[in-house]
């Protein structure tokens, strides 16, 4: 056995040994912030400097700076979500707390830097601090600063970005009214922003505009999903589709089916990434030209399908983490040539006041990956042309490239204000692409009625953007938009006979569409279903009911969604050309044994922001202590809770509640911010379906820390079944802790999400209080 043990554990000595080597020769694994023993990489690229440095790029007498930033670490930032009236409690508690706390700390002998607001970003939203990552994580000072990132992030009120990720949707000027395509949306940060710009006005439950959010790879879409979720918008949709030829989609506009234009198009395509290299650092080993080289047709095949798809008089912004002008400038001066005035560069110079660029380069060149330069498309040889094509170089005509103004493009070096490399582009479309603007076959109208009649006088004169067949077989055959809007209209209705899913259903029949295995069902509006819903909360005659769908065409419908009236449309209009990943939020979720009472539905926290301008019946008025009590405790009994609230509630039928706290302007110490949470009345007591980051976020606004992650729950929980499970009706079991009752009391320490699991609150731990909810 000792022999043994001795050779187990030598190759293991040997490993750590060779690891501590190898650390010393990479520099020392501590300073790196490396784990696992693995050499420090060199932060050297000669290619690199000798590519840039030819290009000018960076101004002169920059350089040094420009390579020491590259070299050291991005610093943190974060972006507090503006969408939800909580936005300004949360930076009120980080100010006013968390960042007070860090003042004249030191951790491994450094001190922190108290984190500061990027001077761009508007109202104080988005801070950065010199906090690396695995200070964060293993500080014991940070702890409680780690945690509450951690939490907000989870519920959706904090996001991690890097700084210049932010710059395209502030760039774009979205509207709450605007239809807005990001067609490479993964893995969902810049879409986030775009969903909290159409909730401007939290009083608008269903803004006009939308949000589809695309991306081609199918995995990320679901990173995706993940993102838009926390923010619980019944306005945003996920699609899988390779962005480069993303269909075009056509929406009912008075009973016509009209082609889709986006008033706002965010097109962060994909790139060789220099920019990153400070967060990154394998960029460093393995940065070529190649990678650009080969990414620049795609890029341009990307941008342009979003100019096509573009309104009139709507904005794209183009965007990479690139530094390259093969992935940046190059990209946009071809563009902007084949779009033959359709297309221009808006001057964005003063939007963002604060931030500090470089205005887009008028001339550069090519380089192989070999370190061999062309100026001139017709110096490159014919063995080279596969590799480097003349879209690559700046337009010979000085009078074309002046009109250009491609100094209206913004680049970001990360020297200038301690961020990433960045590079930014919008453009402005004025009129249809050219190879849309061909006089259409005519289809038993003249040119101009047929015109008229197509298009709405919502949507701007607009061309059909291009399918996804090649441009230049569509400009051969000199198809026109009507005859293919015409071709579609006539592909569905012939696959409305084969299976009755497609197109509009006949009366009194559920509408399907989607795949198979995951569908999405709109609920008839005479679903003998939602009248029992409809009384037990008496919804408001305005409560859109068509716009309810569910995901199943079998059995008992156990969970109903919501989705916008706009995206209801796009849904129902293009089933066979689009797949949609996910969309719209949960509003009611059923009750195992919901028969038992007057409603088989409760609500659910995920859409209770949405639903709750529709309801009438079951809500609450409770006060900031009710909420403490309630988020605190698992079933506090009507007596612990203020008579106000107790007056309210006795006369209530069990079943599923609103609580709602509005905050009072005189006590300016109290939260100022209202709050909406969804219960359950019991027979005596009443409990709170509330997601646990939710809980602790609401605690923390009202100035109650919580550190219960780290409580060994199995313990606390089987203490609390045993104290309180059996109990006489109206007897009180002991009391636990405020912290400890935030953890038993979440749903994610009681049995799982009782959202996802669907379960009867009644039975999940009401009556008797604190036994366990069934899964």
């Amino acid at each position: 056995m000792g022999r043994r043990a001795r050779g187990r554990r030598l190759p293991q000595q040997q490993r750590s040994e060779g690891a501590e080597d190898g650390a010393e020769g990479g520099g020392k694994r501590g300073e790196a912030g490396w784990e696992g023993g693995y050499p420090e990489i060199v932060k050297e690229n000669k290619l690199f400097e000798h590519y840039y440095q030819e290009l000018k790029i960076v101004p002169e007498g920059e350089w040094g700076q420009f390579m020491d930033a590259l070299r050291e670490p991005l610093p943190a930032t974060l972006r507090i979500t503006g969408y939800k009236s909580h936005a300004k409690e949360i930076l009120h508690c980080l100010k006013n707390k968390y960042f007070k706390e860090l003042e004249n700390l030191e951790v491994d002998g450094q001190k922190v830097e108290v984190p500061q607001p990027l001077s761009w970003y508007p109202e104080e939203l988005a801070w950065h601090t010199n906090l690396s990552r695995k200070i964060l994580r293993k500080s014991p000072q940070l702890e409680k600063f780690h945690q509450f990132l951690v939490s907000e992030t989870e519920s959706g009120n904090i996001s991690r970005q890097e700084a210049v990720s932010m710059i395209p949707p502030l760039l774009l000027s979205v509207q709450p009214h605007h239809k807005i395509l990001d067609m490479c949306a993964a893995p969902g940060s810049k879409t986030t922003q775009l969903i909290e710009m159409l909730h401007a006005d939290m009083n608008v439950p269903f803004p006009e505009g939308f949000v589809i959010a695309n991306d081609v790879d199918n995995k990320r879409c679901y990173l995706l999903v993940h993102q838009a979720k926390r923010l619980s918008s019944p306005c945003i949709m996920v699609v899988n589709h390779d962005a480069s030829s993303i269909p075009r989609l056509l929406v009912d506009v008075g009973g016509r089916k009209e082609v889709l234009f986006y008033d706002r198009i965010l097109c962060d395509v994909p790139c060789s990434g220099d920019g990153t290299m400070r967060k990154n650092i394998d960029v460093w080993k393995k940065w070529s030209t190649l990678n650009s080289l080969q990414l620049h047709g795609l890029q341009l095949r990307i941008a342009t399908r979003g100019a096509e798809q573009l309104a009139g008089g709507g904005r794209m912004v183009y965007s990479t983490c690139s530094l390259n002008p093969i992935e940046d400038e190059a990209v946009i001066a071809s563009l902007l040539e084949k779009s033959e005035g359709a297309l221009e560069l808006a001057d964005v110079s003063s939007e963002l006041p604060g931030l500090k660029w470089m205005p887009g380069i008028t001339q550069w060149k090519v380089m192989t990956k070999d370190g061999q330069w062309f100026t001139d498309w017709d110096d490159v040889p014919h063995s080279r042309h596969t590799q480097i094509r003349p879209t690559m170089f700046p337009p010979k005509e000085p009078a074309k490239l002046q009109a250009m103004h491609l100094e209206r493009c913004l680049r970001i070096l990360p020297h200038h204000q301690n961020t990433g490399g960045f590079f930014v582009a919008v453009l402005v479309k004025k009129s249809s692409m050219p190879w849309n603007k061909r006089q259409p076959k005519l289809q038993g109208k003249s040119a101009g009625s047929r015109e008229t009649s197509q298009l709405s006088p919502a949507d701007p004169p607009e061309g059909k953007p291009a399918d996804p067949s090649s441009l230049e077989s569509q400009s051969v055959t000199g198809t026109g938009d009507t005859e293919i809007i015409q071709t579609s209209e006539n592909l569905e209705n012939n696959g409305n006979k084969k299976d009755g899913v497609c197109g509009p259903p006949p009366s009194k029949k559920m509408k399907l569409f989607g795949f198979k295995e995951d569908p999405f069902v709109f609920i008839p509006e005479d679903d003998p279903l939602l009248p029992p819903i409809e009384r037990f909360y008496a919804l408001d005659p305005s409560f859109p009911k068509m716009n309810l769908l569910t995901r199943t065409t079998e059995g008992k419908k156990r969970q109903l969604y919501m989705v916008s009236k706009e995206l209801r449309n796009v849904l129902l209009n293009n089933s066979e050309r689009m797949k949609v990943i996910n969309t719209g939020i949960k509003v009611w979720c059923r009750n195992n044994s919901g028969e038992e009472f007057d409603c088989a539905f409760r609500l659910a926290q995920e859409g209770i922001y949405t639903l709750y301008p529709f309801i009438n019946s079951r809500i609450i008025t409770v006060s900031m202590e009710d909420v403490k009590i309630l988020l605190t405790q698992e079933n506090p009994f009507f007596r612990k809770l203020s008579s106000e609230t107790y007056s309210q509630a006795k006369d209530l039928a069990k079943g599923s509640i609103v609580l709602k706290y509005e905050p009072d302007p005189t006590n300016p110490d109290a939260l100022q911010c209202p709050i909406v949470l969804c219960g359950w009345r019991g027979k005596a007591s009443i409990r709170t379906f509330v997601p646990k980051n939710e809980r602790l976020h609401y605690l923390r606004m009202m100035g109650l820390e919580v550190l219960a992650e780290k409580k060994k729950e199995g313990a606390s929980e089987a203490n609390d079944s045993i104290g309180h499970a059996g109990q006489p009706e109206g007897e009180e079991g002991g009391e636990q802790s405020a912290e400890a009752e935030a953890k038993a009391s979440s749903p994610d320490a009681a049995g799982g999400d009782p959202d996802a699991a669907g379960g009867d609150p009644d039975a999940a731990g009401c009556d008797p209080p604190g036994a366990e909810p069934s899964r």
